[in-house]
């Protein structure tokens, strides 16, 4: 790389002692005219006309040559700082400040300096033309010419930028210049506006319907470019599609890489440079994001002072003076900071100067005004940076100008703690360069008055005072709405009220007017308002009499509640209780008659069955609640035919029609018994019974006939669990024979078995509420019941006692157990 000159002393050559072959670039400045000298001032007393003329003529003609000179060096200093933007690799704004900063070191003016360092760059390209020119001599090919650089490539779309017109020339110029090199095919430049809205400033690349149909975007969209302005950051998306987030163009270029990034200089975000590649988006080498990053800087300084048209408003800079806002500050009753960027060597935000605090500030140091004005924030107050972010904030309010607002946020590093009482309500906003920091402090006082506000507000209160000396009435807001009345209507008086209420609560009102007027005693009364809107509402008023030193009273003041919502509920709980207590006394008379009904016709106990060698005893358990009865019934009966009937069932349901379910069941089982016929016929026809003369009656039953000539009993079961046998010490159920529940379709076949009993020999049937527990398995409870079936007793009547004891059942439904003994 070759040397910059150094700036002590001559600026001539100082890298050959050989004398310079180069052509040499004369600096030109604005005065310089070349060939030509300034004329004499002629005498306008001697000159005629034509001298005039003339004399007009050579003066314009020296003005237009010294702009042609003022132009030249111009391009001179342009050229010089694009060479110092290759050899440096910096960007163009840092070139501009080290050329300057180079021309000051030195004492000699930028121009001359210029000159020096494009003379030096023409050497260093003459060695390249010599080269050349020997290669030929000796027959050798040329060296093939290097593509342009990176640099050269930023120093034509800066120069083409400066010199074009608007933002859509530059965006011309960049894609033309620096980004078709680099694969590009499409640029963007979006302006941010203070709502966050982006609006397309020039475009390149783009078919013009496509950016018409995009020339603005407003701020809750999410868009490539949105995703740059919002993270203050570079995005970078390999694809278009896959990234699912829609931008301009992306019709156009369905797999296209995307770049976007943010334009602004000293910490100020001015817009979005958003460029487009046709396919997925290349590795980008150290030196190609750094002339992307000195575009997108390229454009922030376009975009400094943007067009004021009307589709572009939201784009527009805040002019306001540092002095209008200091003179708005200081009629704030609120705390203010006016802060001004603060930016390090490199240009970059480093701070925020405070520029003024008003007279409402209060330092937490005890530091006067004069100590901070022309303080930096963070050297002020440390603990911005990092309390709630306060000073990011702060940044980024500036960076983009979007508004900032936030309630009831700690804010003790600006705040004296006993002054903010906790919280504060912050304000952050940008107008122009210029910062606006706004807090409210709410003190205990206006706290308290907003929640007694909105407890009248949420009670729906309205409270009033009524001077009796001035006539004068006072209301609060609520109780103009009560009322259904204007601001502007002239509050009710106290003596009034009757003829705004109903008539009926005349009375009620005449006492209550008495007891506080008269007796001086604190009252209430509820009455019905009727207000101008033609609504009725329950009112109740509280007053209370203000009494002066002599005992006079002075005035009355209270309050008044709508209670509407609480009338209509005590209303309506009211007839609820009522009938509430007609439910409750027409259930527990249907639950008396359906109790009376089952033990009229089942009773717990029963007398012993007359039958030879065997012993019948039954039990019967009704539910624990009155309210639960069931429909489980038992019958045990000798037929005419010497044999025993034996039969339980258990009817779907409670109540009473549980119970009159159970009696016909019951009374159609002994009149089909004396058919003679077995237990499956008897069950197929009460299955019929139970289908088609009752309503919807389904039922589970076990039937079974013993004969004691044979001790042969024959049973059958309709989907109720089968007998148990107790021989012995031994207690086994019976199979479960095939048998569906009664009631459930019009015909059903019943599976009968038999079974020889031995003397000595005991059969239990019962129901289910023996041994149904919530939660216990079946199985297990059966299992249970089965050992307790094998305790030995003294007698059948004390082996049912001890199966019901035992039984813990708790599905609050009713038992039948049956328990034969043969003998």
């Amino acid at each position: 790389m070759t040397d910059l000159p150094t700036t002590d002393g001559d600026t001539s050559d100082r890298h050959s002692g050989a004398p310079s072959t180069a052509r040499t670039v004369v600096p030109l400045t604005p005065d310089t005219v070349v060939g030509q000298h300034a004329p004499d001032v002629p005498d306008p007393n001697t000159v005629s006309a034509v001298g005039r003329l003339a004399a007009t003529v050579e003066r314009l003609r020296a003005e237009v040559q010294a702009a042609h000179a003022a132009a030249d060096g111009r391009a001179l200093v342009e050229l010089a700082k694009g060479v110092m933007v290759e050899r440096l690799r910096c960007g163009p704004v840092q070139a501009a400040r080290q050329l300057a900063e180079l021309a000051d070191q030195a004492g000699v003016p930028q121009l001359e300096l210029a000159a020096d360092i494009v003379n030096q760059a023409a050497r260093d390209h003459l060695s390249d033309l010599a080269d050349g020119f020997v290669r030929r001599t000796r027959g050798e090919p040329a060296r093939p010419q290097k593509p342009p650089s990176a640099a050269v490539r930023l120093r034509t779309a800066e120069s083409a930028a400066l010199a074009a017109g608007d933002t859509q020339a530059v965006a011309e110029s960049l894609l033309d210049h620096a980004l078709t090199p680099l694969g590009a095919t499409a640029v963007a430049i979006w302006a941010a506006g203070r709502d966050a809205s982006l609006t397309l400033h020039g475009h390149a690349g783009f078919p013009a319907d496509e950016a018409d149909r995009w020339r603005y975007v407003p701020p809750a969209v999410t868009t490539v470019a949105r995703r740059a302005l919002s993270g203050l950051g570079d995005v970078r998306i390999t694809s278009i599609a896959t990234a699912g987030v829609p931008s301009i163009g992306a019709g156009q270029f369905p797999d296209g890489g995307r770049i976007a990034l943010p334009a602004g200089t000293g910490g100020r975000v001015h817009g979005v440079l958003e460029i487009c590649w046709p396919g997925p988006l290349p590795e980008q080498s150290p030196a190609v994001v750094r002339q992307i990053e000195a575009l997108a800087e390229l454009c922030a300084h376009t975009m400094e002072n943007p067009p004021t048209t009307p589709e572009l408003l939201g784009a527009r800079p805040d002019v306001t003076s540092v002095g209008e806002l200091v003179d708005l500050a200081e009629g704030l009753h609120d705390p203010v900071l006016l802060l001004t960027p603060h930016l390090d060597s490199g240009d970059r935000l480093a701070d925020f100067r405070i520029r003024h605090v008003n007279s409402r500030f209060l330092d937490p140091a005890g530091r006067p005004h004069s100590a901070l004005n022309g303080a930096l924030l963070l050297e002020a107050y440390p603990m911005a940076a990092e309390e709630n972010e306060l000073f990011e904030k702060i940044e980024r309010v500036y960076a983009t100008g979007e508004p900032f607002r936030a309630r009831h946020m700690p804010l003790t590093s600006l705040v004296d703690q006993v002054q903010l009482a906790g919280v504060a309500d912050v304000s952050i906003s940008r107008h122009g360069d210029t910062v606006l920091l706004v807090w409210r402090i709410e003190d205990e006082t206006a706290r308290l008055a907003s929640l007694l506000q909105h407890a009248q507000r949420l009670g729906r209160i309205g409270g009033f005072e009524e001077n009796l000396v001035t006539g004068e009435i006072t209301w609060n807001g609520q109780l103009y709405s009560l009322y259904g009345r204007r601001a502007a209507d002239r509050p009710v008086s106290l003596q009034d009220l009757a003829d705004h209420a109903h008539p009926d609560d005349a009375v009620a009102i005449g006492r209550f007017l008495q007891s506080v007027l008269h007796h001086r005693r604190a009252t209430s009364t509820a009455f019905r308002l009727q207000r101008p809107d033609g609504v009725t509402r329950h009112i109740r008023v509280i007053a209370e009499p203000v009494l002066g030193a002599d005992s006079r009273l002075l005035a009355v003041r209270g309050a008044y509640q709508d209670i509407s919502s609480q009338h209509w509920t005590e209303v309506a709980l009211a007839a609820t209780r009522d009938q509430l207590a007609h439910t409750e006394q027409e259930s527990a008379e249907r639950n008396r008659l359906a109790l009376q009904l089952q033990h009229a016709i089942m009773p717990p106990t029963r007398a012993p069955i007359d039958a030879p060698g065997l012993q019948v005893a039954v039990r019967y358990r009704p539910a624990e609640s009155e309210s639960l009865v069931g429909g489980d019934w038992y019958d045990a009966f000798v037929l005419p035919s010497k044999q025993v009937l034996l039969c339980v069932g258990d009817i779907a349901g409670h109540g009473i029609e549980a119970a009159t379910g159970m009696v016909v069941l019951r009374n159609a089982l002994r009149g089909l018994a004396v058919t003679g016929a077995g237990p499956g016929q008897l069950l197929s026809w009460l299955n019929m019974v139970a289908h088609h003369l009752t309503e919807q009656v389904t039922a589970t039953a076990v039937c079974g006939l013993y004969d004691p000539a044979t001790r042969v009993m024959r049973w059958a079961r309709a989907g109720h669990l089968p007998p148990v046998v107790v021989r012995g010490e031994q207690a086994t159920s019976l199979p479960l024979l095939t048998g569906l529940l009664l009631g459930a379709v019009a015909e059903v076949e019943y599976e009968e078995a038999e079974i020889v009993l031995e003397p000595g020999d005991t059969l239990l049937l019962y129901t289910d509420g023996l041994v149904e527990r919530r939660d216990t398995a079946l199985h297990d409870s059966l299992h249970q019941m089965l050992g307790a079936a094998e305790v030995r007793v003294a007698s059948l009547d004390r082996r049912l006692d001890g199966l019901l004891q035992q039984s813990k059942s708790d599905t609050d439904d009713d038992t039948c157990l049956i328990g034969i003994e043969v003998s």
